[in-house]
């Protein structure tokens, strides 16, 4: 199974909002939706770091982003357009922006075909959905972020071999 290393970003506003999409799995378009990061596939000779800032400008048109340390580690299987299934790991890093208007005029055809919207979430929108948003424990993970309560070494949320983190607390 091929391995695709991808830079997620948690793009936060000058209020704190973070910026998430709206959209479906390639594989299946009419299938259940659910909210996510920007991000996506690191490109050879890129850092993730540099596939950070790149996927922020591409999937937002926001030229002002300032990357932060990377906070967290998640791996997962998905299937592309393709059909073909990959073992994603996702860094997940935090970001910045003013947040002026958005723009879809970087995106590729299939997100443009996937991704229905992108809006800015409170923590307590995030904390109150009742909409699938990944990664899972997202909210959590966010009070985290702005309490300041960042770890030293990106936090392993979950490998192939099951969950590392604990599950979240009750809210």
């Amino acid at each position: 199974m091929e391995t695709r290393p991808t830079a997620r970003v948690v793009l936060l506003d000058a209020e704190d909002r973070l910026l998430l999409m709206h959209g479906r799995l390639p594989v299946a378009p009419e299938g259940p939706d659910f909210w996510f990061t920007i991000g996506g596939g690191v490109e050879p000779g890129e850092s993730l770091a540099e596939a950070a800032v790149r996927e922020a400008l591409e999937e937002t048109g926001l030229a002002d982003v300032r990357l932060g340390p990377e906070l967290w580690y998640d791996e997962t299987i998905l299937a592309g357009a393709d059909l073909v299934e990959r073992r994603l790991q996702q860094h997940y890093f935090l970001a910045r922006t003013g947040g002026r208007s958005l723009s879809r005029a970087g995106w590729q055809a299939h997100e443009l075909d996937l991704v229905d919207e992108m809006r800015w979430w409170t923590l307590e929108e995030l904390i109150a959905t009742t909409e699938t948003v990944y990664p899972e424990g997202l909210a959590d993970l966010l009070a985290d972020v702005l309490a300041g309560r960042i770890a030293p070494r990106p936090l392993v949320i979950r490998t192939l071999d099951g969950p590392v983190r604990p599950p979240p607390r009750a809210i």
